[in-house]
């Protein structure tokens, strides 16, 4: 499984994800500054879920229909870089298998996964 992460993702989950052996490509680390459409499309392209902060992502899905190979969308405010990453790593390993195709919101203790299918 493939994963995108945005720049607002924190690296302590890019490093979680890693470490457990996902392939992740990070923004910051590659292509900083690409907009939101451009993002989801090069995520699209390589069949990477993207992993966001971004409320924006839901409107490009939602109301502009764009395709997309996945999208988790992070809604963690008030935690720790250290927290997030303990909260959401376990989380994507446990769902792994939900993920693709689907948009996917994390919060505290919930976890809600909307298929495409």
């Amino acid at each position: 499984m493939m994963f995108l992460a945005d720049e607002g993702v924190d690296r302590s989950i890019v490093d979680g994800l890693r470490s457990s052996g996902f392939d992740v490509f990070y923004t910051i680390d590659e292509i900083r500054g690409l907009d939101d459409e451009m993002i989801l499309q090069v995520a699209t392209n390589e069949k990477r879920i993207l992993i966001t902060k971004d409320k924006d992502f839901g409107e490009l899905v939602f109301r502009l229909n764009k395709d997309h190979a996945g999208v988790i969308l992070l809604r963690l405010e008030g935690f720790t870089t250290q927290e997030r990453a303990a909260m959401v790593c376990p989380l994507i390993l446990r769902y792994k298998d939900q993920l693709l195709n689907s948009f996917t919101v994390i919060q505290r203790g919930v976890i809600r996964i909307r298929s495409n299918q």
